[in-house]
């Protein structure tokens, strides 16, 4: 009982969300990588998709793994956000960045808000590209094997503009999370030295712009593009 009851404080709460936190940041980079194959061609995508679904029960396993780290971060970011609450029941009148350790801006005042909707949101991206909101995907051949045509259901759903641009805007969302999420995860691991911090806290800022930008284009260009290559002044994007 002595070893968990540090994980119940505050500070173990904000550890907890801390690590969780960069294993899902970790999970996005491959994700936004595996992502990137619908720019290369139809085959690669779902030559990439049915390889993840070849891995049969370790699929699952880690799909399982996902999950219950997703979930200690949520938990963890509630009972923080709480507690916070609880101890200033009462907001500022007018709130302002200390301009030092606590980076004070947009991004975190709305980490709470943002975490919402993301939560919202995946659930309901699963439903549409995992599952084809219920209906069977469309097969394609590749290597003279019968696939899922992962590539055509996503090019059906981001030809629908209220998904395409509610996508985005989710996605923008994400950056805003990320952007204070990594300079916040490092500075609970007590990894952030002062000497160092504006470098990193621009280091966060990139990486919230590269790893958010990524998903937020991918909606956009098919929907503005379907599943040809845009044309820009007679040559192609």
């Amino acid at each position: 009982m002595s070893q968990i009851k540090p994980l119940k404080s505050t500070i173990g709460k904000k550890v907890i969300m801390a690590v969780s936190g960069i294993l899902l940041m970790l999970f996005l980079i491959a994700h936004l990588a595996g992502n990137l194959t619908l720019f290369v061609s139809a085959d690669t995508f779902n030559a990439y998709a049915h390889k993840l679904e070849s891995l049969g029960p370790l699929l699952y396993v880690a799909e399982a793994g996902l999950l219950a780290v997703f979930l200690f971060h949520i938990i963890a970011a509630f009972q923080t956000y709480a507690e916070k609450r609880r101890a200033r029941p009462d907001a500022y009148a007018v709130s302002a960045s200390k301009k030092g350790p606590s980076k004070m801006t947009v991004a975190s005042k709305s980490m709470i808000y943002t975490g919402i909707i993301l939560l919202l949101f995946i659930p309901a991206h699963i439903w549409m590209f995992k599952f084809n909101a219920g209906t069977p995907h469309p097969t394609t051949e590749l290597d003279g094997q019968e696939v899922k045509d992962i590539y055509t259901t996503v090019v059906n759903a981001f030809a629908n503009p209220a998904v395409a641009f509610g996508y985005a805007g989710v996605m923008f969302l994400l950056g805003l999370h990320l952007r204070h999420g990594f300079w916040s995860a490092l500075q609970s691991l007590g990894a952030m030295c002062p000497k160092w911090s504006p470098l990193i806290y621009a280091a966060g800022l990139l990486f919230a712009l590269a790893l958010a930008g990524g998903f937020f284009i991918l909606p956009l260009y098919f929907y503005f593009c379907g599943a040809g290559s845009c044309a820009v002044s007679g040559g192609a994007l």
